[in-house]
C-alpha cells in the first residue's frame, strides 16, 4: 500500500519512526538519513549504523546480523550505579548499594565480561539462578566485594558448589526459596565447615502490573510466607545461625510499569526488614529484586511495553522510601540490592535483517482503467469504482465489501471463472485503498477502515526468523522499535508488514510503533528498488539472544562487537565477529550427524552412478555442492 503524499524531513523521520522517544539518547537519525547511534549519549560521539553494516559485510558477515554496541552496554551499568549513587548522596542514606546484573536475562559470555569489567568500580555483581548459571558465575566472578545471589530451588550441588565459592572469600547470599532449602543449607554448611550468608524471599502482597504481573504477589511461584518467614527464623536461631541471616529479597515482577508499584514494594520489603532487624536478626542487606523497565514504544505510560518513570526516578523513590520506613523502625539502613537485568542489556543489541522483496496488495499503476468487465459483479465494482467520492466513501465501501463476498461464494460453488475472480479481486483493493486515502485526516475514522488500512498493507520478506530472534514478541506480543536503518531521508513509499523466512504463518510482525499512535497495524517502509535495504530491531538485548526457538532450524545468527574509538576514520571499529551456526551445526543439535549424512548421500549418489542415473563426474559436484552447503548458513543468502 502507498503512503499519502506530503513534505517529508529528518525529524519527520523521527516522529514517524518515534526514534528521539525509544532512542534514549542512544539513538538518532543523522544528516545522511541514516540511523545513529550515541553509545555515551550526549558525552561521547555518534556511529552512523550504515557504516558499522558495511564494515562488517566487508568482514565476511552475512544477513542477519546483530550489532552489540560494547561501550553502551557499559554505559547502562554506569548509569545504574551513579543513579543508585546519587540518590544516597542526595538522602543521606546511611547504607551503600550493590547491584548485582540476573544472567539468566543474557548468558552470553562476552555480555556478561562486559558488565562484570564496567561495575568493577561499584562492586557489581551477579544473579543466577540455576546450577548452570552458578557454574559460570562463579567463574566470572572475581571481586570479592561484589555480591553474587543465589536465587531459585537448589539442590546438594548447588548448595555444595556455592559454599565452595564462600570458601574462596566470595560474598556468595543463598536466598531461600522454600524451608526443605534452608535445612539443607544448614547441613551441608556444617559437613562443610563454612559458614554460609543466608536471604530469604518473601512474597510481598504488594502486585506489578503487566505482562509478568503473576511473577509477584501473594501467589507467586517463590518466595515464603509471613508465618514460613518467621518458621525459617527461628530455625536459624534455634541452629546457632541467626547471624549468618543477612538478607532480606522480593521480586514482584519484570518490566514494571508503574512507578507507584515500585514505591509500595519497596515500602514494604523494608517493613519485613525493620521488623526482623528488632527481632534480634542483624541483616545488612535488603534486595528489591529486578523489575527496573525499559521503554520500548517511547509513550513514557504505564502500559505493557512502556515505563512512566525515569531510572533517576526509580533509584530516588527506593532510596528514600527505604529510609523513611527504616527510620520509623528505628533500624540501620541496609545495603540496597537491586537486580536489574532488562535495564542494562536492552539497549546495547540490534538485529539487522535485510528485506529482499515484497508482496504488494495493490499494484503502484492502476490496472482499473483497463478492464474489461468478464463478469456483471466486475462491472458493479468498476462502476463504484469511477463513482467513489468522499461523500459516498462508506456506503461504497459497504457495497464493495458485499460483491466481495458474493464473489467468493460463487467462486466456490463453480459459478465463476478465474479471470472473472481475478479482475474483481483487483477492483475491490484498488477500491479499498481510494477509500482509505478519502478517510484520511478526518478527525474520526472508523474502526472498520482502520482494519481496511492494516489489509491493504504490503508484506516486506525479511531474511530472519521471528521464533529465533524475536520470541517474546511471537509468544508474548512484546513490542520492539523497528526502523529503516538508512535512507530516512526519503519518503517512505509503502505501508506493510513484516514476514521472516520460517514457514509458519505465524512468523510475522504486524504491530508496530509508529507516530502518533503508539501501536500501528503496518510500518512505513521504502520501496524495494534493487539497491540492498536493511531494517533494525532495536532493544533486543534482554532474553531474546538466549531463549530464541530452533523453528525450521534457524540458528544464532552471526555477530559483531562495535567499540568506540577516536582515532577510527568513522569513531569505531569492530573487535570481534562472532559467525552464525552452520547447516551442518545446527543439524547436529538435533543427532543429525554431518559425517552419517554425507556418507548417506554418498552411498544414494554411488547408486545413481551404478544404475547409470548420473554420471560420475556430475554425481561427484552433487555431493560436493551437498557437503558444502553443510557449512554454510541456516539463514539466506543473497549477491
Amino acid at each position: 500500500m502507498t503512503t499519502p503524499d506530503g513534505q517529508w524531513d529528518l525529524q519527520e523521520a523521527l516522529q514517524t519512526y518515534q526514534i528521539d522517544r525509544w532512542g534514549a539518547g542512544y539513538f538518532g537519525v543523522n544528516d545522511k538519513g541514516n540511523i545513529s547511534v550515541s553509545p555515551l549519549q550526549e558525552q561521547g560521539a555518534q556511529i552512523d549504523m550504515a557504516e558499522v553494516i558495511e564494515d562488517a559485510r566487508e568482514r565476511g558477515l552475512k544477513f542477519p546480523m546483530l550489532l552489540r554496541f560494547q561501550d553502551l552496554l557499559r554505559h547502562r551499568v554506569q548509569r545504574l550505579n551513579e543513579a543508585f549513587g546519587e540518590a544516597i548522596r542526595e538522602a543521606g542514606y546511611g547504607g551503600v548499594y550493590r547491584g548485582v546484573f540476573p544472567i539468566k536475562v543474557n548468558q552470553l559470555r562476552e555480555v556478561v565480561e562486559e558488565i562484570v569489567d564496567a561495575g568493577a568500580p561499584y562492586h557489581h555483581g551477579l544473579e543466577v539462578g540455576s546450577k548452570p548459571e552458578l557454574f559460570a558465575g562463579l567463574a566470572m566472578h572475581t571481586d570479592l566485594e561484589s555480591l553474587m545471589i543465589c536465587n531459585g530451588y537448589k539442590d546438594k550441588t548447588f548448595i555444595e558448589t556455592a559454599l565452595m565459592g564462600r570458601k574462596l572469600g566470595k560474598t556468595i547470599i543463598m536466598v531461600v526459596e522454600k524451608i526443605e532449602e534452608l535445612k539443607a543449607i544448614i547441613d551441608i554448611s556444617r559437613n562443610m565447615n563454612v559458614e554460609p550468608m543466608i536471604g530469604i524471599r518473601v512474597r510481598l502482597s504488594t502486585k506489578s502490573g503487566g505482562k509478568w504481573a503473576l511473577s509477584g504477589g501473594e501467589n507467586a511461584k517463590f518466595g515464603l510466607s509471613t508465618a514460613e518467614l518467621l518458621e525459617a527464623a527461628e530455625i536459624l536461631r534455634g541452629n546457632g545461625m541467626a547471624h549468618c541471616f543477612k538478607l532480606i529479597h522480593f521480586h514482584i515482577g519484570s518490566q514494571i510499569p508503574d512507578i507507584q508499584t515500585v514505591k509500595r514494594a519497596a515500602r514494604e520489603g523494608a517493613r519485613y526488614y525493620g521488623k526482623l532487624w528488632k527481632e534480634g536478626f542483624a541483616l545488612g542487606y535488603l534486595d528489591v529484586g529486578g523489575g527496573l523497565g525499559v521503554d520500548y514504544d517511547g509513550s513514557r505510560s504505564a502500559n505493557d511495553t512502556s515505563i512512566n518513570y525515569t531510572l533517576n526516578e526509580y533509584a530516588r523513590d527506593i532510596v528514600y522510601n527505604v529510609a523513611e520506613i527504616c527510620n520509623e523502625e528505628q533500624v540501620p539502613h541496609p545495603t540496597l540490592v537491586s537486580e536489574s537485568g532488562r535495564a542494562v542489556v536492552a539497549h546495547h543489541s540490534v538485529l539487522i535483517v535485510d528485506v529482499f522483496g515484497a508482496i504488494e496488495k495493490t499494484k503502484r499503476e492502476k490496472t482499473s482503467e483497463n478492464i474489461v468487465p468478464a463478469h456483471k459483479l466486475a462491472a458493479d465494482l468498476l462502476e463504484i469504482r469511477q463513482t467513489l467520492n468522499r461523500k459516498n466513501r462508506r456506503e461504497l465501501f459497504h457495497d464493495a465489501l458485499q460483491i466481495k463476498e458474493d464473489c467468493e461464494a460463487r467462486f466456490n460453488l463453480g459459478l465463476l471463472d478465474l479471470q472473472a475472480k481475478a479482475q474483481i479481486e483487483t477492483l475491490f483493493w484498488e477500491i479499498a485503498e481510494e477509500i482509505v486515502r478519502h478517510y484520511r485526516g478526518a478527525p474520526t475514522i472508523p474502526k472498520e477502515i482502520r482494519e481496511l488500512e492494516d489489509s491493504l498493507g504490503d508484506q516486506f520478506l525479511c531474511n530472519f526468523s521471528l521464533f529465533q530472534s524475536l520470541i517474546d514478541h511471537w509468544a508474548l506480543g512484546q513490542m520492539f522499535p523497528i526502523a529503516p536503518v538508512h535512507r530516512l531521508n526519503e519518503k517512505p513509499a509503502h505501508q506493510g508488514t513484516l514476514v521472516d523466512i520460517t514457514c509458519d504463518s505465524d512468523g510475522k510482525i504486524s504491530e508496530f510503533i509508529t507516530g502518533e499512535e503508539v501501536l500501528q497495524g503496518t510500518l512505513p517502509l521504502h520501496a524495494i528498488d534493487g539497491r540492498p535495504y536493511y531494517l533494525g530491531i532495536f532493544l533486543m538485548g534482554a532474553y531474546q539472544d538466549i531463549m530464541g526457538d530452533q523453528h525450521n532450524l534457524f540458528g544464532n545468527v552471526n555477530e559483531a562487537h562495535v567499540f568506540l574509538d577516536p582515532d577510527e576514520e568513522d569513531g569505531f571499529y569492530i573487535e570481534e565477529t562472532i559467525p552464525g551456526v552452520s547447516i551442518g551445526e545446527m543439524l547436529a543439535s538435533v543427532q543429525y550427524d554431518p559425517h552419517l549424512i554425507e556418507r548417506a548421500m554418498k552411498a544414494q549418489i554411488d547408486a545413481a552412478i551404478k544404475a547409470d542415473v548420473l554420471k560420475p563426474n556430475e554425481g561427484m559436484r552433487l555431493l560436493e555442492n551437498y557437503e558444502k552447503g553443510l557449512k554454510g548458513s541456516t539463514y539466506l543468502q543473497f549477491d
